[in-house]
């Protein structure tokens, strides 16, 4: 007997309590997508009661319990995971949730990459891009349609947990070429996109977006434009010399799980400013024309606030 198609617009979404996850849960619902959350059975009854707020379903189960994640992937169209971490949870958590949704015959699943492009990168180069990489080929091998969604780093990062502007010193760094062409999207933009790549029953391999593209230079014209003061382009060394200098601070730093120890950003800059990372080409208009969250909208607000 063959199985129903799942109603349209069922989503499973993994890691729907963390920062992109979130958003990425706000946008589907705004859709109108029927939404099913995949949350750890450790949960707060406050965060779920939270997500049921938001009318959605929610099931309570861990990633080690085989049974429990088939469970939430029944009856869904598309499995999108915003788990984030490093390699115990993108292949490990998530490997496992692929697993569940191939079994269960989900026929779609958007992994957590919305990231720079990683295929270009040399391997073993970059830890976060690597672990994408290798999960891309276990989606590859089962019989899911997967959407890759690239969408360069984030651009709410400029204004702090990547420290490229030099705020308080007037200053923007660069590495080898201040002209380098670099591919920036919000979280906002990002998470709105890949809803709606979520309900595209013909969403390709990969979708590429940039909600902006810059340079340091470009960058530091516009920190001028908007304080009044000169910012000045700052050379912080070669791609090279930078690749050297995160193996180095890795190899002292002890084992940390966060997604983003100092070493991780190094290595984000050196796959940015290398140009190895870099969209091919943007899928921005696939979902309607929309006016994208460029770096000076982030950094002329970051200065409102500040």
């Amino acid at each position: 007997m063959t199985a129903a198609a799942p109603p349209p617009g069922t989503v499973l979404l993994a890691g729907a309590t963390g920062d992109l996850g979130g958003r990425i849960l706000r946008s589907l619902v705004a859709l109108g997508a029927t939404v099913r959350v995949l949350t750890r059975a450790k949960t707060s009854a406050t965060q779920i009661a939270q997500l049921h707020a938001r009318g959605v379903e929610v099931i309570q189960t861990d990633y080690d319990d085989p049974d429990g994640l088939r469970r939430a992937c029944t009856d869904v169209a598309c499995v999108v995971s915003a788990v984030n971490g490093p390699e115990s949870a993108i292949l490990g958590a998530q490997s496992r949730l692929l697993k569940a949704a191939a079994a269960a015959g989900v026929p779609r699943f958007i992994p957590s990459d919305f990231s720079i492009d990683y295929r270009g990168i040399r391997p073993r180069t970059n830890r976060n891009l690597q672990l994408r990489r290798d999960f891309a080929q276990e989606l590859d091998a089962t019989e899911i349609r997967g959407t890759s969604i690239l969408s360069g780093a984030f651009t709410d990062m400029l204004t702090g947990q990547a420290p490229m502007i030099l705020f308080s010193r007037q200053r923007v760094l660069f590495w080898s070429d201040p002209d380098q062409v670099l591919d920036f999207t919000t979280k906002d933009d990002t998470a709105t996109y890949t809803a709606a790549a979520a309900l595209d029953e013909r969403a390709p391999h990969v979708l590429q977006i940039a909600g902006d593209q810059v340079t340091a230079r470009t960058l530091a014209s516009t920190m001028t434009d908007l304080t009044g003061t000169q910012f000045r382009l700052l050379y912080a060394g070669s791609v090279g010399s930078l690749t050297l200098m995160s193996r180095a601070v890795r190899a002292l730093m002890p084992a940390s799980a966060e997604p983003f120890p100092p070493w991780q950003g190094m290595q984000y800059f050196a796959s940015m400013f290398s140009g190895d990372a870099k969209l091919r080409y943007t899928n921005n208009d696939r979902y309607g024309t929309r006016k994208w969250t460029t770096a000076r909208d982030v950094l002329g607000q970051h200065r409102q606030q500040s």
